[in-house]
């Protein structure tokens, strides 16, 4: 499992996050996990207001606002759920907003890029 995250700064500047985490787990998993080191970086920048931009529905439906249609909670997921719910919080501004995968391509070539590295 890998993940990858771009960060974009308000100055134009951008900081890249791409990292193999050596064990495996499912697509929902490692979305949450590169989500909570996105969070964990912007906040390490000192970031205190925050577009998260994400193509999984999943990760909307779960830690978006309320739908009129509560998403099913994922068992197997759910302390990482609440992890990310907690690492959500102390931003001033946090937007899920979700993209196109096809609009989230540096993001997957990272994750790509770090799975192809070998400890």
């Amino acid at each position: 499992m890998s993940l990858g995250a771009v960060l974009r700064m308000p100055d134009g500047g951008e900081h890249h996050l791409s990292q193999n985490l050596h064990r495996s787990g499912c697509n929902n998993e490692a979305e949450l996990r590169a989500l909570m080191a996105a969070l964990n970086l912007a906040r390490s920048l000192g970031a205190r207001s925050l577009t998260v931009r994400t193509d999984s529905h999943v990760l909307l439906e779960q830690l978006g606002p309320p739908l009129p249609k509560p998403a099913r909670p994922i068992a197997r997921l759910s302390h990482l759920f609440e992890e990310a719910r907690i690492s959500m919080q102390g931003f001033d501004e946090l937007v899920l907003q979700w993209v196109p995968r096809h609009r989230n391509t540096e993001a997957d070539a990272l994750a790509r890029a770090a799975h192809s590295t070998v400890a």
